[in-house]
């Protein structure tokens, strides 16, 4: 878009310039006085200096306006990517879905709907507490409980992915309530197209 415009404005002023070097300056026959065509000649080209420069401030204002959309997309992708980061966590032996954990997977329903080239891997975590076996289902059920609720809200199946880890990757390595709450999560990482 920005070539296009710029290829555009140089034609423009190529044959504006062109037009004007070939423009036959005409001499009164009667009286031999030049004064009044070199007039009519300088406010054409101070005219034509004038609309260069109203060109040049245009394309100008254009880049200006480009990198402030570059921007605001950039800082607009920061945050989606920050929404997309967020956990959701679990009761235990839970794999229901808080009314926080809710609103964060609303989140980043909006967030995946505005930015469609973005795939999401969905990664249940559990605490210690339970066997191996069971931890790692447990953990399928609760990135699956969020892989619903986002299809529930309008997320394409086909753009996300879920993994169960089970009690293998603690958030907190502790043996206590604390740390145990904060194993039992979802966690989301992107994934290009």
């Amino acid at each position: 878009m920005k070539i296009k415009v710029l290829v555009v404005v140089g034609l423009f002023l190529g044959v504006l310039t062109v037009g004007c070097a070939k423009k036959k300056v005409v001499v009164p026959a009667t009286t031999g006085d030049t004064s009044v065509s070199e007039q009519t000649q300088g406010s054409e080209i101070k005219g034509l200096k004038e609309l260069q420069e109203k060109r040049a401030r245009e394309l100008q204002e254009l880049k200006e306006k480009e990198l402030k959309e570059k921007q605001a997309k950039e800082a607009s992708k920061e945050e989606a990517l920050k929404i997309i980061g967020e956990r959701i966590f679990f009761d235990f032996d839970s794999y229901e879905l808080k009314p926080e954990a809710r609103q964060v997977l609303q989140k980043k329903a909006e967030v995946l709907k505005a930015h469609p080239d973005l795939m999401l891997i969905i990664e249940g975590h559990c605490d210690e507490r339970g066997t191996e076996e069971y931890n790692l289902a447990l953990g399928e059920k609760r990135a699956r409980a969020a892989y619903e609720f986002l299809i529930l809200l309008g997320v394409e199946a086909n753009r996300m992915q879920i993994v169960s880890y089970g009690e293998e990757y603690p958030l907190d390595p502790g043996h206590n309530e604390t740390a145990w709450a904060k194993n039992r999560r979802d966690e989301f990482k992107i994934v290009k197209k």
